[in-house]
């Protein structure tokens, strides 16, 4: 690839990322995506997509001499992230919308985008690398150098189209580089905090959100315990994600976990610690990246959430569109609508939804 557009989201990882590309002798310009109206800017401080990371990156790419254009996906990011995010939680899920954003926008979207103004590719930020396999010739996306910082999980969804099409230049370096190599080229955002929470839910507040952007209400309902006796009411089935143990409203003298929600019953299920553990997760929607096919069973890793440190297991198909992860210990909180993702090594394997 000769000419590279470079998604810039006004943070430190994606400047350097443009900076980099540019010192090894590529073309380069950058490219920022609003997915807010104007009037959402004022409260997006610690988040990324804010008016005044447009303006940051703007400023990133003046000091290094390159291009910068702005493209607007509100109506996409609406439909495509937002709305799948509410939806999900509705449907007792817990939805990871970087990974919708990733997958419809960033990798799609934008790269479709790059193609049409004469790009060979795009860049990104992301803590990730793409190879080669010269054996299977498939694109393989691979952990970076600094587990620390790996963001393969958001990743698991791109194709070998997109794979091929992406660069990302940070899959050897940590942020402390990046920050020191943007203060010694006097950019602007060298010092500029990580982007925190969900950029639509700057406070955190799921329920608020879902509530104001469906319009929708719902209603209080019963705490169960693991045998279905009644213990209790909760205050909306949107409010609890499994795992939860404060904030549910009511004490019962020991700590309780949220283990189980059925929107039909619109019952929240609550038990100990140990209700928490299963030793299965089967996963639809399925895109697998280092192998074409599931034939028989493989020995993995993988992790059920982001912050997590990845379990030895099986992994096999299930049917013709699913797989499942048998794991050789327990997990925590396998929870519905977050992604599988299951590596051989520091290989992504692939992964998908949780069911």
């Amino acid at each position: 690839m000769k000419k590279i557009l470079v998604g810039m989201s006004g943070g430190v990882d994606s400047s350097v990322a443009a900076l980099l590309l540019k010192e090894q002798g590529y073309g380069v310009s950058g490219c920022t995506l609003k997915l807010f109206d104007g009037n959402d800017d004022n409260i997006l401080t610690r988040t990324c997509c804010s008016l005044s990371d447009v303006e940051d990156a703007r400023s990133v790419c003046y000091k290094l001499g390159i291009e910068h254009h702005v493209f607007n996906f509100k109506d996409l990011f609406r439909t495509e992230v937002m709305d799948r995010f509410a939806e999900g939680y509705i449907c007792g899920e817990t939805p990871n919308p970087c990974i919708f954003c990733n997958r419809y926008i960033k990798f799609d979207k934008m790269l479709e985008r790059a193609l049409v103004l004469g790009f060979d590719g795009i860049a990104t930020g992301h803590y990730a690398k793409t190879e080669l396999d010269e054996k299977s010739g498939r694109t393989l996306l691979i952990r970076p150098a600094d587990r620390r910082k790996d963001q393969t999980y958001v990743l698991y969804n791109m194709t070998q189209f997109q794979l091929e099409r992406t660069v990302f230049p940070l899959w050897d370096r940590d942020k402390e580089q990046n920050r020191a190599l943007a203060e010694q080229h006097g950019l602007i955002n060298a010092r500029k905090p990580d982007s925190q929470d969900i950029c639509f839910v700057p406070d955190g507040d799921y329920a608020k959100f879902i509530l104001e952007h469906t319009g929708k209400d719902f209603p209080e309902g019963d705490f169960i315990d693991t045998d279905e006796k009644v213990i209790g009411r909760h205050s909306g089935i949107i409010r609890y994600t499994i795992g939860q143990r404060k904030g549910l409203g009511v004490t019962f003298g020991k700590p309780v976990y949220v283990c189980g929600k059925d929107v039909e019953r619109n019952t929240v299920t609550l038990g100990g610690s140990e209700d928490l553990l299963t030793t299965t997760a089967v996963a639809e929607d399925v895109n697998l990246i280092s192998v074409p096919d599931i034939s028989e069973p493989m020995r993995i890793t993988a992790k059920t959430r982001y912050n997590m440190t990845d379990a030895a297991g099986i992994l096999e198909r299930v049917g013709d569109s699913k797989i499942k992860v048998t794991f050789d210990v327990p997990q925590r909180a396998v929870t519905k609508g977050q992604a599988l993702v299951v590596y051989d090594g520091d290989i992504v394997v692939g992964g998908g939804k949780i069911i």
